[in-house]
């Protein structure tokens, strides 16, 4: 299984960094995941709809063809831990072999991003800085894996 997040800007924080690598390195095993960072426009510079047109120009450009395309929109549709994990193995089942999670800059994501995604998908009705997001993300993915395999995990 291949996995992939896109995320709009970079982390800049160490402790985040080292977070985020944390859960990529616990994930080798199960899955080859990677992380694209789409440069983040400032709306003050551009305006809010170039920025989310940039920026959504961006992610398209990176999303493969033939990946199941799910965006973090707090609007989603919520999952428990279980129900990520269920989500992915059906996809797996389905042989969908690259699954990519998106998650958007400050102002969200174009409507052609919206447009692509085939799943919306909320971490929860709280706001959640990106940062912190793409590491819960990363976590509940490692998480997906260890439920999936009926690995022990904290609950």
């Amino acid at each position: 299984m291949k996995i992939s997040i896109i995320a709009v800007g970079k982390l800049k924080e160490q402790f985040w960094k080292q977070a985020l690598e944390e859960y990529l390195k616990r994930l080798q095993s199960y899955a080859d995941v990677s992380i694209i960072e789409i440069p983040d426009r400032d709306p003050a510079r551009f305006g809010d709809e170039k920025t989310l047109a940039l920026e959504g120009a961006d992610i398209i450009a990176a999303l493969p063809e033939r990946a199941h395309v799910i965006l973090l929109d707090i609007g989603g549709s919520s999952f428990s831990s279980e129900g990520i994990a269920s989500f992915m193995s059906e996809r797996m089942n389905e042989g969908v072999s690259h699954i990519v999670f998106i998650i958007g800059g400050s102002l969200g994501v174009s409507l052609e991003v919206r447009a692509r995604a085939m799943t919306r998908m909320s971490l929860g009705r709280i706001t959640l800085p990106h940062n912190l997001a793409r590491v819960v993300l990363a976590e509940q993915i490692y998480r997906a894996f260890r439920i999936i395999r009926n690995e022990p995990y904290h609950k």
